[in-house]
């Protein structure tokens, strides 16, 4: 089925005024920035421009947000979920439209487009029952009379820089987390995806004023990364919260680093399936084909690496090689295509160079990738998911090619041998096993095992679910975002004593007395 997309009036639903080239849009309106041209992959067409923020800009949005931090801290937890819960329901609202600005504007196809917006939904959802659980310890005192207990509290202004392969749903496991901590939030979403941003921002503005609760509660701001340079240089901004390359990661770690600031950063992932013996290879196939093929490869868990045991191999690779002979690309829209485009014309060019690079190594394509053109291809961002026999040392293999390039390796031996190469990579988001044998499950588990963040064992690499913590280690930053307690990277920790009787002991015995 091919949805009607109806640019204009999708943009109407989501409070977007279709503008022509050459004019602003949104709430950044009253911005005096360079424009933002914003065109989608799937047909090359503009969707609209944005103007960017700029110093000005960013100083009035930094006092609004200072401003509504004062009186959002103040309100109870639970209070403030249901602010949260409310955003949810506009979420509800407009999933569909939102779903298909998403699909247009980034590329992914338009069931991954309303998936991610569920996964918004989910985490507000989720931040709605964490704000009745925000709970400290308390402890015994080594004092009499006395009683010892933490608590959390706001940190404050949270500055969040997302990228464009998840253009609102990285932006909502911060933001959901941080309101209900009683943050508040300067969001700069790629320049890749400046249409989605405002999107969010009208839905969340309406929920505020609504409420009659400060617009700085969320506030957003647009431009490249020299933008961004306004937040993370900013020392009123005690958190970012970063996603994108490594190489982005490193900078932004450094200078927020160098005011002592605190960082969340998720980054890199080279992320590799290890096929024992064992495994179901039906099994196996979906998951890799899933993982390598998904939103065009351009997921940071994005399955790049299928490690498999020199008795299976060829079996495996040759039921690889016939699925994807069946893959459909093409407008993401259509939800009879498997596979849409690539962001943009960058993004082919690092295909394109890996697959050079990757035979340039020795390494020989089993599944060719390419360039498409011609009708339906006209945006030049669509291109052939590729597969190509490597070998784990080359760089190429060592490098994260956001595209759809999967690399076959071989092991021999035990399973040891699988984990060793899984590891020896320099990043460590996700990573799977595909195996009914206990053991090697258990061991891929264990303290030898995987060092990503994310080990699975008999599903792919891609995807998360909403209440375990995500993200990774080494050069993937080690932040986690989303479920389990990663609540507390947005609040800053306090150990409280009180005394309730009439004298002052002191700690460890000592006398001092006046």
């Amino acid at each position: 089925m091919t949805v009607s997309f109806g640019i204009d009036d999708t943009l109407e639903i989501l409070g977007i005024k279709h503008v022509n080239e050459g004019s602003s849009t949104g709430l950044n309106q009253f911005s005096n920035g360079d424009l933002i041209k914003s065109y989608s992959p799937v047909d090359g067409s503009l969707i609209g421009s944005v103007k960017a923020t700029t110093k000005v800009d960013y100083e009035q949005v930094v006092n609004a947000a200072t401003s509504a931090f004062k009186t959002w801290r103040l309100m109870p937890a639970p209070k403030r979920g249901d602010i949260v819960r409310q955003f949810g329901d506009k979420l509800r609202e407009k999933k569909e439209a939102l779903g298909k600005l998403v699909s247009y504007e980034m590329g992914k196809s338009y069931q991954e487009g309303l998936g991610e917006v569920q996964e918004m939904i989910d985490i507000c959802d989720f931040a709605v029952g964490l704000s009745r659980q925000l709970h400290g310890l308390t402890m015994h005192s080594e004092r009499f009379g006395h009683r010892m207990y933490e608590q959390y509290h706001p940190l404050g202004v949270v500055g969040i820089i997302s990228a464009f392969n998840f253009p609102v749903a990285v932006w909502s496991w911060n933001v959901a987390l941080a309101w209900i901590c009683g943050d508040v939030c300067i969001w700069k979403p790629s320049e890749k995806t400046p249409l989605c941003g405002i999107a969010c921002q009208n839905m969340a503005a309406e929920v505020f004023a609504k409420n009659n609760l400060p617009e700085g509660i969320s506030c957003l701001i647009n431009g490249d990364y020299k933008v961004g340079e306004f937040m993370t240089k900013d020392s009123r901004i005690p958190l970012i919260s970063a996603t994108g390359s490594t190489r982005m990661g490193k900078t932004v770690a450094q200078v927020v680093a160098a005011r002592l600031g605190k960082t969340l950063l998720e980054l890199g992932g080279n992320n590799a399936i290890i096929v024992t013996p064992d495994a179901d290879i039906k099994m196996t196939v979906i998951g890799a084909v899933f993982g390598a093929v998904g939103t065009a490869g351009q997921r940071c868990t994005s399955t790049r690496r299928l490690i498999i045991h020199e008795s299976i191999y060829n079996q495996v690779k040759q039921a690889i090689v016939k699925a994807y002979n069946q893959l459909r690309i093409g407008n993401p829209l259509d939800e009879s295509n498997h596979v849409g485009p690539l962001i943009d014309s960058g993004a082919v060019a690092m295909y394109q160079n890996a697959l050079h690079q990757v035979v340039e190594e020795g390494g020989t394509l089993i599944v060719e990738g390419g360039l498409l053109s011609g009708v339906g291809y006209e945006s030049g961002c669509y291109v052939k998911p590729a597969i190509a026999e490597a070998q784990p040392h080359f760089k190429i293999v060592q490098h994260e090619t956001f595209a759809p390039v999967l690399y076959l390796l071989k092991y021999s031996g035990a399973v040891e041998d699988a984990i060793a190469i899984q590891n020896n990579v320099v990043q460590g988001l996700s990573s799977a096993i595909m195996t009914h044998n206990l053991r090697e499950a258990e061991q891929f588990l264990s303290h030898a095992g995987s060092d990503c963040g994310i080990a699975n064992v008999n599903i792919g690499t891609s995807g998360a679910e909403i209440g375990g913590a995500f993200g990774g280690e080494k050069e993937t930053g080690g932040g986690r975002e989303s479920g389990s307690d990663a609540w507390k990277i947005y609040m800053r920790r306090q150990t409280n004593t009180i005394n309730y009787t009439t004298d002052l002991p002191l700690a460890q015995g000592i006398k001092f007395d006046l």
